[in-house]
């Protein structure tokens, strides 16, 4: 039992850090990516999407809509307001690892409680078997 829950730490652990690699791989290409202009274009083109309409069914297309435009709004103003994204990536990459840190100490938390709780359960005396 104690080796499942090494094993659930091991496959946890390696899932997060590819999901922080993963992170920081795609910040550091959205914000090269602003800094040259490409993503308010891409906005704008995604924002011309038109909303199919099975999609009506489920959600309100006016909804949709404002909800795009707001989302091309937000990323035009950020591009205007984030000329140089070398500052800012200087601070995400290592927040993001700090953020990575923290998540494995808490997974190394919870494993080696689990470790500890199965093994007082498995050493404790079972009381009124007797063969």
């Amino acid at each position: 039992m104690k080796a499942i829950v090494w094993l659930v730490f091991l496959v946890l652990t390696a899932f997060w850090t590819g999901l922080v690699a993963l992170t920081e791989q795609l910040s550091q290409w959205l914000l090269a990516s602003m800094a040259s202009g490409q993503v308010g274009e891409l906005a704008t083109v995604a924002g011309q999407w038109p909303v199919p309409a099975w999609l009506g069914f489920w959600v309100d297309t006016a909804w949709l809509q404002s909800l795009q435009d707001a989302g091309v709004g937000l990323v035009q103003w950020l591009s205007q307001i984030l000329p140089s994204s070398e500052g800012l990536m200087s601070w995400i990459t290592p927040l993001l690892w700090l953020g990575w840190g923290l998540g494995t100490v808490l997974l190394l938390v919870a494993a080696v409680m689990g470790h500890m709780l199965l093994g007082q359960r498995w050493s404790a005396p079972r009381k009124g078997l007797k063969l």
